[in-house]
């Protein structure tokens, strides 16, 4: 990702007390996990929507300070699976989960504590050596009596389900609210994740901001766009894969274009309707939101052709899930 990330990226000496590591975002699903990776990194590395299962990947966001690396793995949320995709997608985070420093348990400020947070809460028990901050996101859309109650909640859940586990800590590690939307407390949530980090000289190499491949996050950037004003069951049965990506042969080395050929997969006829619109309109205006993204992206102006396919069930198909990429 050179052509969207500057020059090429180098490792730089730190001093003999450098912190570099990595922290997990859990949460369920529309939590605020994405959000707060990107106003951490500072670049958007994680896509974010208001619909359920917007993350499906592992996305390494890169936060690079003069005392420190912070690596950010965004998980799927946890939640009761229901399909295998569902299952898989539990499985990849209880496997994050086991590999990191610190946890960063995310639970929204205006949306009560409910069975799905006690869930996630039971699943973290499995992970008494790691750190668990609760960080009590989307702050800046509630009143502060309601934060006040709901800190309270969280504090409580925190020494119900975590101190039984961890003989030398009663509940969370910390407990922060904060507004990735209004940037408040984003940095008091980097410095404490920061101060769990074991001393270690960088991981990746200075102005590196993902290791996530291109082609992963352009069908990311295309699965977004085309998340936007859909109906509450359709996000589940999309999935993205990027077919083609090759510079255009014909064009002068000052004026370059990439054609990229990407698929949109759903399970049935009736949701390729709803994702191609009267006369191809929403198919449109996919394109043109995804378009604009991929092109800051990668540097270079982009031509993009999207095609809607439908692979039926394949959320409970296991070869299908394999070729999708899951």
């Amino acid at each position: 990702m050179e052509a969207a990330l500057g020059p090429a990226p180098r490792f730089v000496e730190h001093g003999a007390d450098f912190r570099a590591g990595f922290a997990s975002f859990v949460g369920r699903p529309n939590a605020g996990k994405s959000t707060l990776t990107n106003a951490l990194v500072g670049h958007k590395v994680a896509i974010t929507s208001s619909k359920p299962q917007t993350t499906r990947h592992t996305i390494r966001g890169i936060v690079h300070r003069q005392d420190a690396q912070l690596v950010l793995v965004d998980t799927p949320g946890l939640h009761r699976p229901r399909t295998l995709l569902g299952q898989r997608l539990n499985d990849l985070v209880i496997d994050t989960l086991s590999e990191v420093d610190v946890v960063g348990f995310c639970l929204p400020a205006d949306q009560k504590i409910g069975p799905g947070d006690r869930f996630i809460a039971a699943q973290l028990q499995k992970l008494p050596h790691q750190p668990v901050i609760a960080l009590v996101t989307k702050t800046d859309t509630v009143p502060k009596d309601r934060l006040a109650e709901q800190l309270l909640a969280v504090d409580q859940l925190g020494r119900e389900h975590l101190a039984a586990e961890r003989a030398q800590a009663e509940g969370f590690a910390a407990i922060i609210p904060v507004s990735a939307v209004s940037g408040e407390q984003v940095d008091v949530v980097a410095e404490e994740l920061v101060s769990m980090l074991p001393v270690s000289p960088p991981l990746y190499p200075e102005g590196e901001l993902t290791d996530e491949p291109e082609a992963v996050m352009v069908a990311e950037l295309v699965r977004e766009a085309a998340l936007e004003d859909v109906r509450d069951e359709l996000p589940h049965s999309i999935a993205v894969t990027v077919d083609e990506m090759v510079p255009r042969q014909d064009r002068p080395a000052e004026k370059p274009l990439l054609d990229v050929h990407v698929s949109i997969h759903v399970e049935r006829d009736s949701q390729k309707a709803i994702i191609i619109g009267r006369g191809g309109s929403r198919l449109r205006a996919i394109g043109t939101q995804a378009r604009q993204g991929i092109s800051r992206l990668l540097g270079t102006p982009v031509h993009l052709d999207v095609h809607v396919k439908v692979s039926k069930d394949w959320q409970r198909d296991a070869k299908k899930l394999g070729r999708l990429g899951f």
